[in-house]
């Protein structure tokens, strides 16, 4: 899960520094190449989804684990070369997408083997330690591009960026350091697994759609899941957009295609350095959160969680349209403002996560609840590509606005069919 969340965000941890290496791509080319893993995760997710009864734990993990070194080994490539069409950008971005439609098939397979007083634990440190990959990419690679890790994986690119001399980089050791793992964990998985249990055809998994609970737990997913996913997709083009060298106001291009900064005295925040930490706090609160949930119950902390996003929403609303003619103190102090509402919508999405997936297995039957995890994730998979289609549409504050709309809808929900005293399905 690790490997297979660290490649379907490869894109999101190279995408902000391609302009930097000779690339020429716009705001929204930027945006939609960060965008496409979440469409294309969010369909493969609905494939993976009715494999686990049909291929078994055993097939299913190593095939998957294997296709992850495709996304790889592509963008290892296509990033040493600066003339790489648009298309083939987007086309590995779309293949990206097989990490994230890994995990419908991975969470039920999982949910199958404990019983239910142990699954919001089980499947919030697998799903918790599987959502670290997101942040492990983020992290890694400002540090592994910095040196030739094997000569024969390729030459280094020249990289400049505002106010800082020009270096040489190695942006494909960002996508080659995981083939290795890769291989390993497929001979790991080949070896080692047990197939699921379980057995049934794709037709009687397609029950679950009868039942009003899998279109709320959708919902609540959506909320909890889609806002990680798409917040982590795109929270390094929407830091450098806003206070980084994208914002036009701060950073200027002349015309002779070097850059100077406008706001005296402001330190430019660098988004690929800063990116890993909003992963890292949702993928943290999934796992400490986990067994909580089997204590005290899904619904509250589902509830708790649709609260804590609004706020943090609301609050983070705030700082999404800077002014740099405020000055260098003023834009560094709405920056870190923006930084701190980003890690709070991370943290309460999080738990959301760590709760929902404990309600699932509480209101359905086991093999319901395997279909409908993977239902579920497939659908909130499509954060990152929401997220990206959406802030190219509208504004940031637009945009979130609606986000709290339907925090507002998620929290109805929650309250009156499954947390209030007396609720219909209390989880």
């Amino acid at each position: 899960m690790t490997l297979a969340f660290a490649s379907w965000f490869i894109a999101s941890a190279i995408a902000p520094k391609l302009n930097d290496i000779g690339f020429v791509l716009s705001k929204d080319q930027l945006y939609w190449l960060v965008a496409i893993p979440g469409l294309s995760a969010g369909v493969l997710r609905l494939v993976w989804m009715v494999l686990p009864p049909i291929l078994g734990t055993r097939r299913l993990v190593t095939l998957t684990t294997l296709l992850l070194a495709i996304p790889l080994v592509g963008w290892g490539i296509a990033v040493q070369n600066p003339d790489t069409s648009y298309a083939w950008l987007l086309t590995l971005a779309a293949l990206s997408g097989i990490g994230g439609g890994a995990f419908s098939g991975f969470m039920p397979s999982t949910s199958y083997f404990f019983p239910r007083r142990l699954q919001g634990t089980a499947l919030g440190l697998q799903a918790g330690l599987g959502n670290f990959g997101v942040s492990l990419v983020q992290f890694v690679t400002p540090w592994i591009i910095g040196f030739s890790m094997v000569g024969f994986l390729g030459a280094a690119q020249t990289a400049s960026a505002p106010g800082k001399p020009t270096h040489d980089v190695w942006y494909q050791n960002a996508a080659f350091v995981y083939v290795p793992f890769v291989i390993v964990g497929a001979v790991l998985a080949w070896t080692l697994l047990k197939s699921v249990p379980v057995r049934a055809n794709i037709r009687e998994q397609f029950d679950i759609f009868s039942n009003p609970d899998t279109w709320c737990m959708t919902l609540l997913y959506v909320m909890t899941f889609g806002t990680f996913a798409g917040l982590a997709g795109q929270f390094g083009l929407l830091l450098k957009n806003l206070y980084g060298a994208g914002n036009a106001e701060i950073v200027a291009t002349l015309p002779d295609g070097s850059t100077q900064l406008l706001v005296a005295g402001y330190d430019v925040p660098d988004p690929v350095k800063l990116v890993f930490l909003g992963p890292l706090v949702g993928a943290a609160a999934r796992v400490l959160f986990a067994p909580l949930t089997d204590r005290f119950g899904g619904a509250r902390w589902t509830l708790v969680s649709g609260i804590g996003i609004l706020a943090s929403i609301l609050y983070t609303m705030t700082t999404l349209t800077p002014d740099p003619a405020a000055g260098a103190a003023a834009l560094d102090a709405d920056f870190h403002h923006f930084l701190y509402g980003m890690m709070a919508i991370f943290l309460f999405a999080g738990i959301g996560n760590a709760a929902t997936f404990k309600q699932m297995p509480m209101i359905f039957e086991r093999r319901q609840a395997g279909g409908v995890i993977g239902w579920t994730g497939g659908i909130a998979a499509f954060g990152p590509f929401f997220f990206g289609v959406g802030l190219t549409m509208m504004s940031p504050a637009a945009f979130y606005a609606i986000g709290a709309a339907f925090a507002v809808l998620c929290i109805v929900i929650t309250w009156v069919r499954y947390a209030r005293p007396g609720a219909p399905m209390p989880s």
